[in-house]
């Protein structure tokens, strides 16, 4: 199983890097003033309004990179120096977060999937610890024997593995349109609709390795029924 702590190290490491990144491209761009001189709060009330959103209110939650979109209340919520601030990285991502908005309103079919699996997920991820760690005691004090409980928590873990994958397309399809409406708006010039795209691609980027990394970590548990059925030939 050496391999798997290779797949470990290596998704581990990019992921720093990517994390570094995203974050020093948001503090850059979060210099970096509009033309137009909209924050992230009145960018977000337009985007909602020019789509024929009425019922989805903005509002601001402390923290860095804690924005996101609540189905459930029809919430934007933005980071305070989202919120406030009038940069190229406060409107890239505040029109992400409505993007996602839009789909809600659309009906856009990967949204509603994951949206039906959060609570599948939430009671899952009550026992998904236990049942794994439980049934790895009784599978190798039954010498393999047993594994009715470690396949079952491989099982409740994969759904987390299913539910990461389904995020990225609509990540991606929400950076879509949040720029798709800032070019067709006007509201960014050539460099600043470049300089939002590249934001958002390093956004969408820790969600890709958050993936790769629930998918390592789902392979190393089935490689455990794997190498002890390979010891039994």
């Amino acid at each position: 199983m050496n391999y798997y702590y290779w797949i470990v190290a290596i998704i581990f490491f990019i992921s720093a890097i990517v994390s570094r990144i995203l974050r020093n491209k948001f503090r850059f761009y979060s210099e970096l003033e509009m033309n137009i001189h909209m924050s992230g709060k009145e960018i977000a009330e337009k985007m909602l309004s020019d789509n024929g959103i009425y019922d989805v209110n903005v509002l601001s939650v402390k923290g860095e990179l804690t924005d996101y979109y609540d189905p459930l209340n029809k919430t934007v919520n933005l980071s305070e120096i989202v919120y406030s601030e009038k940069t190229i990285g406060a409107i890239a991502v505040a029109a992400h977060e409505c993007g996602h908005a839009l789909q809600h309103k659309l009906g856009y079919k990967m949204l509603k999937l994951r949206n039906q699996m959060v609570p599948i997920l939430n009671f899952s991820s009550k026992f998904t610890n236990f049942t794994m760690m439980f049934g790895l005691a009784i599978f190798y004090s039954s010498e393999g024997e047993n594994s009715f409980f470690l396949k079952l928590g491989i099982g409740l873990f994969s759904l987390a593995v299913i539910f990461s994958f389904i995020t990225l397309p609509i990540e991606f399809d929400a950076s879509r349109r949040a720029l798709i409406w800032l070019k067709n708006k006007n509201l960014v010039n050539y460099q600043e609709y470049n300089q939002a795209k590249d934001s958002l691609k390093w956004a969408a980027m820790t969600y890709v390795v958050s993936a790769l990394g629930s998918l390592s970590q789902l392979i190393y548990f089935m490689s455990f029924l794997k190498n002890k059925r390979d010891e039994q030939f």
